[in-house]
């Protein structure tokens, strides 16, 4: 079992000069009261439910859905030392489900001892399994745990629906930049649990440009404020305390050995970067189509999973409308296999383009549905006998392909023959759009159906 913290201790006090070993400054700042707590006002805000729940000591189970640096673990801390439950505290990362009893067993028995509840904090719920979430929902329900789960992860796709309909969901959004300022602002004149007392200069717009690379996560901020006087004070005291002590751009630019960008390949951000992707393209907006590209790109994602996604939406959305737009997308993922990056990031781009300012149709994605529909509706309908093969003479005398006419054997290699079965009629799957390429195909479509009306005389070729 791990004691992530414990609710009734103060925040750490450990002063910038006393060095490295002690807490890092996001924990020594953490909030320690929810007059301390900025952003999420609407969420943990004075006038919100969470806050009227807390001061009637009437706590439901809660799960906190947010970004990384966003107050999850921070909101169920202050509930801790709010609410008169006995606090226990879990990390999915390092638990398992005998951690689990042992805590259920102790809260089982204060309960009965004394009546008194037990609030359980699960840090990253979503890495426990469907078995080890099992082992929670006849204890939440007779109320011998109040759970509160954090977790990054979308708790309708990595929480079990029983556990989930236990819980009160508390989504939480990244902290806004002028929130992460004050932060900052605060960390730099506290004297105790921040750099008070440390006679260091900050550059007009430091702390803007800190927050802005943050993505609204309080704890990366911090993390990238303490990193920036550590190496101003080692240059202090290099120099013997001569040098200008100034935090600017350059201090900055020296910490950042990687961009700072929010992305997750296996998670949320993942799926909803593709799918900005994906919803620019289909909406013919090359500039945003652009931005999202390399904004994936740039956070390290794999480049053939774009690639992937460009032909997906080629065949989708742009379909039978520009049919090119299906062959760049397959050269555009060949190319990125054959150069690699970062020259291959040009193709990705040429093919996201080209497929952005294509015209547009889902005829053929419609045309997919409507048949699988056909399908499932109608069953294994024979194929008609004029369609059928006839290798053996038994199914000749059956009069397999006795009928079938050979289209290159008739006037413009078109027989008119019918090739879908009798109980499906004149259905139409495949109905052309009449924009880009498709008004064409629909030309085409139209010529074709002259013909079936017409009866074919063999010796007569039409005029194509």
């Amino acid at each position: 079992m791990m004691d992530l913290f414990n609710p009734d201790a103060t925040p750490g006090t450990r002063s910038a000069n006393d060095g490295a070993g002690g807490p890092p400054l996001a924990e020594r700042m953490r909030p320690a009261t929810f007059e301390e707590f900025v952003g999420q006002t609407d969420k943990a805000g004075p006038d919100s439910p969470l806050r009227v729940m807390l001061d009637q000591d009437s706590i439901p189970s809660l799960i906190f859905w947010g970004p990384p640096g966003c107050g999850k673990t921070t909101l169920a801390r202050l509930i801790a030392g709010i609410t008169d439950h006995d606090f226990q505290a879990l990390s999915a990362v390092t638990s398992g489900i005998r951690d689990v009893r042992d805590i259920i067993g102790v809260a089982r028995q204060l309960r009965q001892a004394s009546q008194r509840g037990t609030l359980l904090f699960i840090d990253e719920i979503h890495r426990f399994n469907k078995s080890q979430q099992d082992a929670f929902l006849p204890h939440v329900e007779d109320g011998t745990i109040t759970l509160i789960g954090a977790t990054t992860e979308n708790p309708s796709f990595s929480v079990i629906a029983p556990l989930l309909s236990r819980c009160r969901v508390v989504s939480l959004h990244p902290l806004n930049a002028g929130d992460i300022v004050l932060l900052l602002d605060r960390a730099m004149a506290d004297p105790d649990r921040g750099f008070g007392n440390l006679d260091i200069g900050l550059e007009d717009g430091f702390l803007e440009k800190v927050a802005g690379l943050s993505d609204g996560d309080a704890r990366r901020a911090l993390g990238l404020l303490e990193e920036c006087v550590l190496l101003v004070r080692g240059g202090i005291q290099q120099d013997g305390g001569s040098q200008a002590r100034l935090m600017d751009a350059g201090i900055l630019k020296q910490v950042l050995n990687r961009d700072h960008l929010l992305y997750d390949r296996g998670g949320e951000e993942h799926f909803n970067l593709i799918s900005a992707f994906h919803k620019s393209m289909r909406a013919s907006d090359p500039q945003a189509t652009i931005y999202w590209l390399f904004r994936m790109l740039e956070a390290g994602e794999d480049p053939l999973w774009i690639a992937r996604r460009i032909l997906a939406c080629a065949s989708e959305d742009v379909g039978m409308a520009d049919p090119t737009a299906i062959q760049v997308a397959a050269a555009a993922y060949q190319s990125y296999q054959a150069i690699g990056m970062p020259e291959g990031e040009l193709p990705l781009a040429h093919a996201a383009i080209y497929v952005a300012t294509a015209p547009k149709s889902n005829s053929v994605n419609i045309a997919r549905e409507t048949a699988k529909s056909a399908v499932h509706e109608h069953g294994s309908i024979p194929v008609p006998l004029h369609l059928r093969n006839a290798p053996t003479p038994l199914m000749k005398e059956m009069g397999c392909g006795i009928t079938y006419h050979y289209d290159h054997d008739h006037p413009n290699h078109f027989s008119g023959q019918p090739c879908l079965p009798s109980e499906l009629g004149e259905a139409r799957f495949y109905k052309p759009g009449s924009f880009g390429f498709e008004k064409d195909i629909r030309k085409r479509m139209e010529w074709w159906d002259q013909r079936r009306k017409k009866p074919a005389n063999p010796d007569k070729p039409e005029d194509s």
